[in-house]
């Protein structure tokens, strides 16, 4: 079986995860610094976010030369030591690659600005103002505003979905097409295991460009964005991923790519997972659900039926560097992180690759950052009516020890929390009932009752405030998700594998009690 198909894959946000130099923002030295530590913890593989070259406009989303390493994150020697030694502890490896959009500061992007008259202008969307002046249509950037700037000294607009510092890419020109597979080579070659894509689904355009028939903003993000029928999706986009599919399997090892694909319908989310597309696409619509057994089990219900007609299999995430930390979502404090707990229990138990976002293993939750200090795109393009994606991507706690909680010995890029000294690593390692203990036991479990996980999939009836579904291989695994406040009584024998809470679930005869917000595991 492939690796990646019951994969647990960790993101590294780099510039949060650990600092190895000092400057305040987390680097390749930190992340190998911390191998013994994801090592311990149980993952397959690590995700780590953009570390090319960049302005930083959008913290790296921005990248300006796809094929080196930004001198605040390292050296291409430090990736190279980051690969080996990464496989050297059984872990995987995938990078983020950014196609849709490059950096305003990409020669390419300095050429096309240059004059019309420029071959690399081709190699963006540059559009003439509508008859009034404005721009050529009514689309809305993903950060708030206008998806059009003008560019005076040529007297046209440039499209840009993000913010202006990242001008699309326009995929229509086939030179675009022979840049990345370059790209992609160049990586591989080095030994990266995958890719990540961002904003995968938004490559091609409306060939047009028409205005939007509907303006409605992505529910379960802090996004203005738009769910659109022409700025996103086009048919022709997936051309691009079988040829980058062809290009992977060249390749040994099971290469793998991952699609950010951020829309909310399953059905369309799997056309990007056919066997001859993208090995894995993020499911977001699990992230868009609040904490309520009906809406969780139609969710995890229509994910799983929709892969298995691509004859794939579904991902599964919680959190991640763009969206508020689930532990807030479920309710924030002790109950956030009991629910974030049977959340995990009941996750790591469905078919598919499971996705973990830096910290959550330590219940960490989203931060307000004072508007003096807020460094994300999205708050100043909305003019602060959105707080913006700093919350979720503050440094982590490695020691007790404030202001810096041995993320760095400098000054973190976004201030720590002076409270989180408890849920820093360093405390909650040995501690045997902490968030970590729990994580690293539900990583173990999963891998020890594998063969289950891997089998069939059935769902299980019971009390409305229950999710219950059965996992069948060598043995039957059952997992039950209760959702409700108050403790019930499930007639349901087996042995208690594990649970989400120590004492949470316990044997009553030939029944199981089980505490509110809390999950566990019966061998049946």
């Amino acid at each position: 079986m492939t690796w990646w198909r019951e994969a647990v894959f960790y993101q590294i946000y780099i510039r949060s995860f650990s600092d190895g130099n000092g400057d305040g923002l987390g680097d390749f030295p930190g992340i190998l610094g911390k191998l013994d530590y994801l090592e311990w913890l149980g993952i397959d593989a690590i995700w780590v976010t953009p570390f090319y070259p960049s302005p930083m406009a959008d913290h790296g989303y921005d990248v300006s030369d796809y094929k080196a390493v930004d001198p605040v994150f390292g050296t291409l020697g430090d990736v190279d030591a980051l690969l080996e030694q990464a496989h050297a502890r059984g872990i995987k490896v995938i990078f983020d690659i950014v196609p849709n959009h490059t950096s305003d500061q990409h020669p390419w992007f300095q050429n096309a600005i240059r004059a019309r008259s420029d071959p690399d202008r081709d190699k963006y969307i540059f559009r003439a103002p509508d008859a009034d002046g404005g721009p050529p249509n009514n689309w809305r950037s993903v950060f708030g505003g206008p998806a059009w700037t003008f560019h005076e000294p040529t007297g046209e607009y440039f499209l840009h979905l993000f913010a202006p510092e990242q001008p699309d890419l326009n995929w229509r020109n086939p030179e675009v097409h022979e840049y990345f597979d370059g790209i992609i080579r160049f990586w591989l070659d080095l030994g990266a295991d995958g890719f990540r894509i961002d904003v995968a689904h938004a490559l091609y355009k409306d060939e047009m460009l028409r205005s939007q028939p509907e303006i409605r903003r992505v529910p379960g993000t802090q996004y203005q964005a738009l769910e659109g029928t022409y700025a996103w999706d086009q048919p022709e986009v997936h051309d691009v991923y079988r040829r980058w599919r062809k290009i992977g399997d060249s390749y040994p090892g099971d290469r793998v790519f991952v699609g950010e694909v951020f829309i909310l319908d399953p059905a369309t989310v799997a056309k990007y997972t056919r066997p001859d597309e993208l090995h894995l696409a993020f499911n977001f619509f699990l992230v868009a659900q609040p904490w309520d057994p009906s809406r969780m089990k139609h969710a995890i219900s229509l994910s799983m039926e929709e892969m298995r007609l691509v004859e794939n299999k579904p991902t599964w995430v919680l959190s991640n560097h763009d969206v508020v930390r689930h532990v807030t979502r479920f309710g924030g404090g002790d109950l956030g992180r009991r629910r974030a707990r049977a959340a995990l229990l009941m996750m790591m138990a469905l078919p598919g690759a499971k996705f973990i976002y830096q910290g959550e293993e330590l219940g960490l939750e989203q931060v307000e950052i004072p508007d003096a200090l807020k460094q994300d795109p999205v708050f100043f393009r909305t003019n602060g009516k959105k707080p913006g994606r700093d919350g979720c991507r503050v440094p982590l706690p490695w020691t007790e020890s404030a202001p810096t909680f041995g993320f760095t010995a400098g000054e973190p890029w976004l201030p720590i929390p002076p409270e989180w000294g408890p849920l820093s690593v360093a405390a909650q390692k040995d501690d045997s009932e902490s968030m970590l203990a729990f994580y690293k036991e539900a990583l173990l479990a999963s891998k020890a009752n594998s063969e289950s996980i891997r089998g069939g999939f059935e769902w299980l009836e019971g009390p409305e405030q229950c999710v219950i579904f059965k996992r069948s291989g060598s043995h039957s695994l059952v997992c039950v998700c209760n959702f409700g406040s108050q403790a019930i009584t499930l007639p349901l024998s087996g042995e208690i594998m594990v649970a989400s809470e120590g004492e949470g679930a316990r044997k009553v005869g030939s029944a199981v009690e089980l505490d509110g917000n809390c999950a566990v595991w019966l061998r049946a």
